[in-house]
């Protein structure tokens, strides 16, 4: 049962700072579990704050230490004048005063002579109090994670909930600080350049798989952000860095498997590369053992084949996605059931069926902006709502709608839907015969179709384009059975901490070469193990 925050008493917090994590991040799991993301927020805003606050502690800790032990020195040469002594003596009864009155220095002291053993599965690294979130006072103290690994994964909880938002200045601040942290605690684990999985010593197995399972999930936003800002070339490098994190520890990685592979469905969209995003998109729907994502796959996939055009690729997404929309009403996860509208609602547009397909479009539309708050999402929702409007010859509605859509992805610097949209405006205007209109958002998009082919020719020019995209299922290299075994020895790698990630959706666009992916959602794709 979940306690409530309140509960955590001013008092008591800085005894069992780790308990206040544990509970924080326990609601906001529970929260994404059943699709209740507003709630969740405060709870992220929560963690946030205390994680400011213990910082601010251990700053102001360890200037007065460093102050007490000036001090305790100065006071132990024996020429210090009477009057001078009687100052420094004051001022050291001040400072200690203030050490004894934070709640951490208390603790401190107290567990000072109580010394107890790290949890083996730790590692054996041996670290300071200070450096701990316990979960209860002394003499219990005990850990849940080691407090490296809780700050991490509160920056990522913090990115999985700013990318949709669009706010990707924090998410690459938090990316960066999450990933100096991982990377920092993997030399301590003697994870250097070279070594493998089976060079780990058994006692750093277990923390070993918690810092890289972060580390991927970090790396996965990171390819996430920079495909919605068209960056291909910083994408195309963090899912390099992802394979070869999974190549070194594909035993304590294999959950990774199918999201490489989705990742790189998703930039071969991103990049135009429509058979190629299915291929990948198919793989990883059938690696993973999470239902979740393998709907979330062949939904992608479904697009991807959408957007080739032809009769044969259109009736292999109705293969995909008519099912899944039949019995679409047994999930309870609100980003399955936007993907599997979105996706369908493409198909029918496909068949003509234009009004049953605005239908579809806009109950998936009230599920990202009301319930899932994603402007991504949003901002493609509105794009193909205005280009149904405008096909059904409600202009008003569609001038609306898209001028609506163009402000969001501005604010999100997607530059493929920003084309989309001035191309299905640059069809209204003629309609509507604002001649002027029409050759000025024409000249936008000539501006903004010209920098995005700039940067798909460098992406297609650089040496991982081919290697990310190639129709060749990733492969590593098996180690022998003995090897195996003593990597996975004990209960190391079955700790699960249900941590959310994120996955995007494709969309068509009317230029075959500026298609790229949606953002749809930051939530789970089932268990990830440890």
């Amino acid at each position: 049962m979940l306690c409530s925050t309140n509960s955590f008493f001013l008092s008591k917090r800085a005894h069992c700072l780790g308990l206040l994590f544990y509970n924080e991040l326990s609601h906001i799991f529970y929260r994404l579990r059943i699709s209740d993301y507003k709630n969740a927020v405060k709870h992220v805003d929560n963690l946030d704050a205390a994680i400011k606050q213990d910082t601010n502690n251990m700053s102001q800790l360890q200037q007065l230490t460093l102050e007490l032990n000036a001090l305790n020195q100065s006071l132990s040469r024996s020429d210090i004048p009477p009057r001078e002594r009687s100052a420094l003596s004051a001022r050291h009864t001040r400072v200690q005063g203030q050490l004894t009155s934070m709640a951490i220095a208390t603790t401190s002291s107290t567990s000072a002579g109580n010394d107890y053993l790290e949890p083996t599965y730790f590692g054996n690294t041996r670290r300071a109090l200070q450096d701990k979130l316990l979960l209860a006072p002394p003499p219990i103290n005990g850990e849940w994670l080691p407090k490296s690994a809780v700050y991490a994964l509160v920056d990522l909880i913090v990115i999985i909930f700013g990318r949709p938002k669009g706010n990707f200045k924090e998410c690459d601040k938090r990316i960066q600080s999450g990933m100096h942290i991982i990377e920092e605690e993997l030399v301590r684990l003697g994870i250097t350049d070279g070594v493998r999985e089976v060079d780990l010593q058994h006692s750093a197995i277990w923390m070993a798989g918690v810092y890289l399972m972060l580390l991927m999930q970090f790396l996965e936003n990171k390819v996430a952000v920079d495909l919605t800002r068209s960056e291909f070339l910083e994408a195309q490098e963090a899912l390099v860095q992802m394979k070869n994190w999974f190549t070194r520890f594909p035993t304590i990685l294999q959950a990774c498997e199918s999201i490489i592979e989705m990742l790189r469905g998703q930039y071969a969209h991103s990049v135009g590369c429509y058979n190629e995003a299915a291929f990948h998109y198919v793989v990883a729907a059938k690696i993973t053992e999470s239902k979740s994502m393998q709907i979330m796959c062949q939904a992608y996939a479904a697009v991807s084949y959408l957007c080739i055009g032809d009769a044969e690729s259109s009736s292999q997404a109705l293969d995909l996605i008519g099912p899944l929309y039949r019995m679409k009403d047994s999930f309870i996860g609100l980003r399955e059931e936007a993907s599997i509208l979105f996706a369908y609602g493409l198909l029918l547009m496909k068949q003509q069926d234009l009004q049953e397909a605005r239908n579809r479009l806009a109950k998936g539309l009230q599920i990202a902006h009301v319930q899932m708050g994603n402007l991504q999402l949003v901002s493609q929702y509105l794009t193909i709502l205005g280009n149904l409007a405008l096909a059904l010859h409600d202009t008003g509605q569609a001038r609306e709608i898209l001028r609506s859509s163009l402000t969001l992805a501005k604010k999100l610097g997607d530059i493929p839907t920003q084309i989309w949209v001035l191309f299905v405006l640059t069809g209204l205007f003629q309609q509507l015969g604002e001649k002027g209109n029409e050759m000025e958002n024409d000249d936008y998009r000539r501006k903004k179709f010209d920098e995005l082919q700039k940067r798909l020719a460098d992406a297609r020019s650089s040496i991982h384009h081919i290697e990310l995209i190639d129709k060749v299922k990733l492969e590593v290299q098996r180690f022998h059975e003995h090897d195996m075994k003593r990597t996975m020895a004990g209960q190391s790698m079955t700790v699960n901490l249900d941590i959310p990630e994120s996955v995007g959706l494709s969309t068509p666009m009317p230029v075959a070469s500026s298609s790229r992916l949606v953002d749809l959602d930051t939530r789970r794709r089932g268990k990830r193990k440890f």
